[in-house]
C-alpha cells in the first residue's frame, strides 16, 4: 500500500463522534484525513455492519481507531476486511473470539464503572446504561476540566446491556491478522490498566504506549499523544 491512509475513528460507550475532535485536528495538522464514525452502540455485529458501511464509502486503505467499546467493533468489522491496513486501540478492548466487554472488564482487578452505572428499559427490548452524571468526571474524564466533563456528560450516548456483554462474533479477531498500536491511562477506572498491558500483549502490538495519569477520556485529555500513536501507524502504513 503506497497511498495516503485514511483514519476512521470509532467511539466507545458513554461517549460520542465529537470526542475525537482534538484528535482530528492534530491529524489535520498533519495532512492527514479523519473521519469520526457516530457509533451506534446497539451491539457489536450491528455496529461493526455500519462501521463495514462506512468503510465501503472509502478507496484508500484505513486505519481503524477504537475507543473502549469502539475497540470491540472494529476488532469485529476490519476482520476479514481488505481495506483496514492498521488498527489503533485508544483505551480499547482488543477481544479475542468469544470475550465480551463486560468479561474482560473483570479479568483483572480495577474497574468502577459498574457501580457508576444507572440501567433504563428500551422500548424495543433489553436495557441501555448511562453513567450518572454526578458520577462522570471522576469516573470517565477526572483529568478533563469539571465544566467540560459536564458537557461530555450530558451528550454522552447510551449503550445497550447486549453490547457489552454479547461474544465477539468472528473467530479470527483483526489483530491476529492485522499490526495494531495500543495507548492507553494508568489511571483508567473503565478499563483496568492490568488489562491493557494483557490485550497489547497478547495482540502483538507494533508499539504500545502508557500514559501516566490520563482517564479514561484519554482522545479528550491528551489528544496529542493519541494522535502521535495513530501517526505512527499512518506512517508505518504510508511507507
Amino acid at each position: 500500500m503506497n497511498q495516503q491512509p485514511v483514519v476512521v475513528l470509532v467511539h466507545g460507550a458513554f461517549a460520542e463522534s465529537a470526542s475525537w475532535n482534538g484528535v482530528i485536528e492534530e491529524l489535520q495538522s498533519h495532512a492527514v484525513r479523519a473521519v469520526a464514525v457516530a457509533n451506534p452502540l446497539r451491539s457489536i455485529p450491528g455496529d461493526a455492519a455500519y462501521l463495514r458501511d462506512v468503510l465501503a464509502t472509502i478507496n484508500e486503505p484505513v486505519i481503524l481507531v477504537g475507543h473502549s467499546y469502539g475497540g470491540m467493533v472494529i476488532t469485529e468489522a476490519a476482520a476479514d476486511h481488505d481495506h483496514v491496513a492498521a488498527l489503533v486501540y485508544v483505551c480499547g478492548f482488543a477481544p479475542e473470539h468469544g470475550e465480551s466487554a463486560f468479561d474482560l472488564s473483570g479479568k483483572f482487578p480495577g474497574s468502577t464503572l459498574a457501580q457508576a452505572l444507572d440501567a433504563y428499559p428500551v422500548r424495543t427490548g433489553g436495557t441501555e446504561f448511562v453513567i450518572r452524571p454526578d458520577d462522570f468526571h471522576h469516573q470517565f474524564a477526572a483529568d478533563i476540566p469539571q465544566d467540560q466533563a459536564a458537557v461530555m456528560s450530558a451528550t454522552q450516548r447510551p449503550v445497550t446491556q447486549v453490547a457489552l456483554t454479547a461474544e465477539l462474533p468472528t473467530e479470527t479477531p483483526a489483530w491476529k491478522t492485522i499490526p495494531s498500536w495500543f495507548v492507553f491511562s494508568d489511571q483508567d477506572l473503565n478499563i483496568p490498566v492490568t488489562l491493557h498491558r494483557f490485550m497489547a500483549n497478547r495482540a502483538g502490538a507494533k508499539d504500545v504506549r502508557e500514559v501516566p495519569g490520563a482517564s479514561h477520556a484519554l482522545s479528550v485529555s491528551q489528544p496529542e499523544v493519541v494522535a502521535a500513536s495513530i501517526l505512527n501507524a499512518v506512517h508505518a502504513v504510508a511507507s
